[in-house]
């Protein structure tokens, strides 16, 4: 795919910032813009390392992955073996026959060989679903001979040159480190200690370490003993390394994997460029200039031959089935290393899935009961390793530790002979239906899974969307658009919108922009996300061409210092016929509470205020839910028209991911489904926002559930409510709220169903009034952290109305946001003119003034068409 603009730090020390001011700012949106861990926020599953601001980027770009093919090749010292991990277990492959060798067989999943001098053991990853630790093992029976597990992440395990020590990644000590394990005696030491990671270490004869560090920016460097300590770092500690040198440097170089040559000279590398991957050799002595072996794909982890003439690697083709390949170090044409057997060491079987859907349990109509159905597919083997079918990415669920992928309603699946293990879903309406088969060996073992959804949306007139997340972000696939259908078909998703966004400095998939699926279910559009990092990040929907810039402001090399609002963009969106909308914007769960108000973006409170925004992404995976809809019902409470949306921001080119969908938008388009009646209700607030339980609210009159819908309005006074709940796991809380008040709780649903809850309420004469559910434990086909749905506002007497005591309230709330954000804007800037922000943030803070007097405003709405 066409990469259109980037820059890499080849050959130079990283660049020390030239000025105070410039070091300030990068420290001030360091630390306003890590958020801090909050309920109905995705954490991490593994190991916390401190000082990364979010574990989603290093659980997804430096935790091993399963794959079909090999990756992580590691030839032998005797050149004639290759080792590498696919399925999730080591191989020996013999270069002579091409016969690959299951050499582990265990229920972890082992990944990241390396040998040690002597050729009899190999070092490698072995991951439970929750942490990683090292195993070293023979390397002709597979049997373990020593294991490192602390309590901590630990990874990407080096042999010295002279075999007495091996060197490993350890987050024991809070950051990723580099330790050393002096194999006589046992005793583990760190070898660096300073803020941030350091991955991959490699050991050279003369006792200098090649590593790869991510602190502040990506970077391959060569460290030695002696010479002076890192900050941080405690002098006269022998056992620490030194400073070092800086060969390459760049920004998200997610997955680079720099090689040392076997004498130590040369590395070699992928890293990213404007065009894709390239895969480069650099003399260590003077590493600025560099021999391009091949570039504009997706080459990973390079291992070099123990002669130094070849170059090993792994690459993904078309149908995201790793490929083993080398090239000759001195360059030329690329060699496909064909595996001509693959020798399990005991009996497998091929097992076939089907999927099929069983009519509703609460309404019928759209769904073809009977047929075969796709779905999101889990498969664990005898031992309970996850098995993956021959094509296809698989993925891995960081809320339950499971590896899943998708099937279109049949599909196969090389597993070894035993008792097997099967779990399906489609969406978020059907609770799992598991099967286990005895699979027996040389034979096709059938499962069949019936999958029966709690609720039909399309025949009760809702349709699905996903309007924020990644096709291609950093991972280890290229995908192509059509490559999102079978996984929108699995999770019964009927709109999509992946969002362009830029990789730090490089702007990716730029070719793919007006690339559309409109014909049928599924329908996919591109849209773009604008990052004015220290601002907040936005979505676009319906624009006609980019808008340019992309990104700007503190933490940004170029356009750092630019006086620009978010407003601009949002404007932009608007004068052509679009639609604007911060996404994960709360990152904690009461911004109200004491210092919460950093956890907003700097400038949400004064767009929103002045209606420029037109959704709020209520629900996404890195983001608050509960936070962002406190700041949201104080919105709605001026009367700013503000609709929900939501989005998971999963990376789907990624193996350690959510499903797309995960948390999503459901708009009541009644019998029609296309992208303009399904984009006017998705403006108009015309829906609710889930990660799970579905819920169809109506508000009166007469008789009971034939009531206006969100995005409606009904009179005050009194009035009656239905609520048609459903969920495909448990919920244990139904909220009716009233201008942000809960005036009613009910108790929901304990276990897959459905059930209607009534009511009679007396509406005040202005605001609004929505449903929520909330609470319970999750489990699949949820994949977030506490089951959460919340409808958009039905308004009482016209849309943005208000009640005045509300209102006030909401008003005197958000001004103290918006006076933190305020003070934050001119930390941020540091003393920079900024006259168009100043302005900006002072309307806001005037309109805030207004809405806290007494007499209360006519409906809000904005200056621009919808």
């Amino acid at each position: 795919m066409k990469k259109s603009s980037g820059g890499s730090g080849f050959g130079a020390e990283q660049a020390t910032i030239g000025s105070a001011r410039t070091a300030f700012l990068v420290a001030a949106v360091f630390l306003f813009l890590i958020p801090a861990s909050g309920a109905g926020q995705w954490r991490n599953r593994y190991p916390q390392v401190s000082g990364y601001g979010h574990h989603v980027y290093l659980e997804g770009y430096e935790l091993p992955l399963l794959s079909n093919g090999p990756i992580d090749p590691a030839p032998s010292p005797d050149g004639r073996v290759v080792a590498f991990s696919a399925r999730g277990w080591i191989w020996l492959l013999d270069l002579d026959t091409g016969t690959a060798r299951r050499l582990t067989t265990g229920p972890g999943m082992d990944s990241r060989p390396t040998w040690h001098p002597s050729g009899d053991r190999l070092a490698f990853v072995r991951d439970n679903d929750h942490d990683t630790r090292i195993v070293i093992a023979d390397a002709a029976s597979g049997v373990e001979i020593r294991t490192i597990d602390t309590p901590a992440l630990d990874l990407d395990p080096a042999f010295s040159p002279d075999g007495n020590t091996l060197y490993y990644t350890s987050g024991q000590a809070g950051t990723l480190d580099v330790w050393a394990l002096d194999l006589a005696t046992g005793e583990s030491t760190p070898v660096t200690s300073e803020f941030g990671i350091e991955l991959k270490p490699q050991p050279l004869a003369d006792g200098a370490l090649l590593l790869l560090a991510k602190r502040g920016g990506d970077r391959v460097e060569l460290r030695s003993r002696g010479g002076e300590p890192r900050v941080g770092e405690e002098p006269g500690n022998e056992a620490l390394l030194g400073a070092g040198r800086v060969l390459l440097a760049g920004n998200i170089a997610s997955m680079a994997r720099p090689a040392v040559s076997p004498g130590g000279a040369s590395i070699a590398v992928n890293w990213p460029t404007d065009d894709g991957w390239d895969l480069r050799v650099h003399d260590i002595a003077q590493p600025g200039a560099s021999v391009l072996l091949t570039g504009g794909g997706l080459p990973l982890t390079p291992a070099w031959s123990p002669d130094g003439q070849w170059i090993y690697y792994s690459e993904a083709d078309d149908r995201e089935v790793m490929q083993l390949k080398r090239i000759r170090a001195a360059g030329g044409a690329v060699h496909d290393v064909e595996i001509r057997a693959w020798q399990w060491g005991h009996g497998t079987a091929r097992l076939r899935i089907r999927t099929r859907l069983a009519p509703s349990g609460s309404t019928s109509g759209a769904i073809d009961a009977g047929s075969l159905a796709p779905a999101r597919v889990s498969v664990l083997g005898p031992r309970g390793h996850p098995a993956v079918p021959d094509q296809g990415a698989a993925h891995f669920d960081g809320a339950s530790g499971r590896v899943f992928f998708y099937s279109p309603g049949l599909i196969e699946v090389t597993v070894p002979a035993g008792d097997v293990t099967v779990s399906a879903v489609q969406g978020l309406a059907t609770p799992e239906a598991t099967a286990t088969v005895t699979a027996a060996a040389g034979s096709i073992t059938d499962a069949t899974l019936e999958l029966t959804p709690v609720w039909d949306a399309r025949a009760a007139g809702w349709a699905s969307g996903d309007h924020h997340f990644h096709l291609n972000y950093g991972g280890p696939y290229d995908l192509d658009p059509e490559d999102l259908v079978p996984k929108m078909e699995g999770e019964a998703l009927d709109f999509a919108t992946p969002l362009l966004a830029n990789l730090h400095n490089r702007y990716e998939d730029q070719d793919l922009w007006g690339w559309e699926k409109a014909d049928a279910p599924p329908f996919i559009r591109f849209g773009q996300e604008i990052r004015s990092h220290f601002l907040g990040h936005m979505g676009l929907l319906e624009i006609p061409e980019f808008h340019w810039p992309w990104v700007w402001g503190p933490g940004y090399e170029v356009y750092g210092t630019d006086d620009r609002t978010n407003a601009e963009v949002l404007d932009y969106a608007h004068r052509h016929g679009g639609l604007g909308y911060y996404v994960h914007p709360v990152s904690v769960p009461d911004p109200f509470a004491e210092g919460g108000g950093g956890g907003v973006p700097v400038e949400l409170v004064a767009d929103a205020v002045l209606g420029d925004v037109d959704a709020l992404e209520i629900m996404c995976l890195w983001s608050s839910f509960e936070g962002t809809a406190a700041l949201w019902h104080r919105f709605l409470n001026l009367g700013v028209t503000i609709a929900p949306s939501a989005g998971t921001d999963v990376m789907l080119n990624l193996y350690r991911t959510m499903a797309v969908g995960t948390t999503r938008v459901y708009v009541h388009t009644g019998d029609r489904l296309n992208w303009p009646v399904y984009l006017d209700g998705l403006r108009a607030g015309r829906s609710f926002v889930t990660n799970g339980p579905f819920l169809d609210f109506r508000v009166g009159p007469e008789p009971v559930g034939a009531g206006v819908r969100p995005g409606g309005v009904v009179p005050p006074g009194p009035s009656t409510w239905t609520l048609d709940l459903a969920t495909a796991t448990e919920v244990d809380t139904v909220d009716i709220i009233v201008n942000g008040r809960v005036v009613e709780s009910h108790p929901a649903i304990a276990s897959p169903g459905h059930r209607t809850l009534t009511g009679e309420i007396e509406l005040p004469q202005g605001g609004w009034i929505a449903a929520r559910a909330r609470g319970g434990r999750t489990r699949w086909p949820s994949m977030d952290t506490s089951p959460y749905a919340h409808t958009a506002p039905i308004w009482i007497g016209a849309r943005g109305s208000t009640d005045a005591a509300a209102r006030q309230e909401s008003a005197a709330e958000l001004r103290d946001i918006l006076a933190a954000s305020i003070a934050r804007l001119r930390i941020g800037y540091f003393g920079l003119e900024i006259p168009r922000l100043e302005a900006h943030f002072a309307a806001a803070m005037a309109r805030l003034d207004s809405l806290a007097e007494a007499a209360p405003p006519g409906p809000h709405s904005r200056s621009h068409p919808h």
